[in-house]
């Protein structure tokens, strides 16, 4: 049985719907990707040292990253000569085998969010500017509402202009009430929000933070103050520290990964605009550079595009073209 067809079994009924927004979502990229490892299967008959090196480009073109791809060609090719293995195309599924590998490396992936069993579970922010936090927030609100959790919104953001009322409009649109105020320090919109949370019984906060990240020193001191009054008011808290990341900056998005890592404690990742970007690969590669694991992904511009991430859904999005089981 191959890859694809595990994956098929393990899928339920109700989970084509969600199979399908990873197949749109995904399109850009498994258009660019697999159509080019489709040609390069048959442009070799034989593998050798050309096709490796092909492969490697479109591994890299795929924004999987340098490093990364470096170590999976060598567990390739290290597989390769295990298994006396001689043509490309029987070469495809253990591609895609690995890939899977290479992102779960022997670890249980947990990409559920961490509840609070106990009080109030507070979901902390943070990112650049325009990598879509508020958005990001409001859509993870309107799950959380449609399970019938009570939810309030906190802006902490009070530096980017407009930031609030982007917040504040999404509470409307969501039905979940927002707790701001204008020209203050972030810490105090906190303080506010969580004594509001314990007061008023909401199941979860959803914290926006300022995007920026030019200054590391100031927004470590920053997001250390805020960690510091949350635990503050509620023991353990935050109980998740999420890190958005725009999926279109490629690259870009692996050293804001490592950079937030060194400031603050990132327990997940969510990567938006994953349906606009041809490189849809970046998603092995934070996982391999960083060791976080993708809780969320975005995979559209609807309230209910915000999915969380699966590993399985993902890579059966991403090679379902590829022909694997000729």
């Amino acid at each position: 049985m191959g890859i694809f067809d595990k994956f098929k079994n393990l899928f339920q009924k109700e989970e084509k719907e969600e199979l399908n927004r990873y197949d749109i979502g995904l399109e850009k990229t498994r258009k660019e990707f697999t159509s080019k490892l489709n040609l390069l299967t048959l442009k070799y008959n034989r593998i050798n040292e050309e096709y490796y090196e092909e492969l490697e480009d479109i591994l890299i073109q795929a924004d999987i990253g340098v490093n990364t791809v470096i170590r999976f060609i060598d567990r390739l090719k290290d597989r390769v000569k295990k298994e006396n293995i001689l043509n490309a195309s029987d070469l495809k599924e253990i591609i895609v085998d690995e890939m899977f590998i290479i992102y779960v490396q022997n670890q249980i992936i947990v990409n559920k969010i961490n509840y609070n069993k106990d009080g109030p579970t507070v979901i902390l922010f943070v990112g650049v500017n325009g990598v879509g936090k508020t958005t990001t927030i409001g859509k993870l609100a309107y799950q959380m509402a449609l399970q019938e959790k009570k939810v309030l919104l906190v802006a902490g953001d009070t530096f980017r202009a407009g930031a609030v009322e982007q917040l504040i409009e999404w509470g409307k649109r969501v039905n979940c009430d927002v707790l701001y105020k204008l020209d203050a320090d972030p810490a105090s919109v906190i303080y506010d929000g969580l004594e509001k949370a314990k007061r008023e019984d909401y199941d979860v906060v959803l914290i926006d933070t300022a995007g920026r990240l030019q200054n590391k020193t100031n927004l470590m001191n920053e997001l250390d103050k805020i960690n510091k009054v949350i635990g503050k008011i509620i023991p353990n808290a935050p109980h998740e520290t999420l890190l958005v990341i725009d999926a279109t900056t490629g690259q870009n998005g692996i050293s804001q990964a490592k950079s937030f890592q060194e400031i603050t404690n990132i327990t997940g990742i969510v990567l938006t605009k994953l349906d606009g970007t041809a490189k849809g690969g970046i998603v092995l590669a934070i996982k391999d550079s960083v060791g976080i694991p993708v809780k969320y992904v975005g995979l559209g511009e609807q309230k209910e595009d915000l999915r969380v991430f699966d590993i399985e859904k993902y890579i059966y999005g991403l090679f379902k073209e590829m022909d694997v089981e000729k």
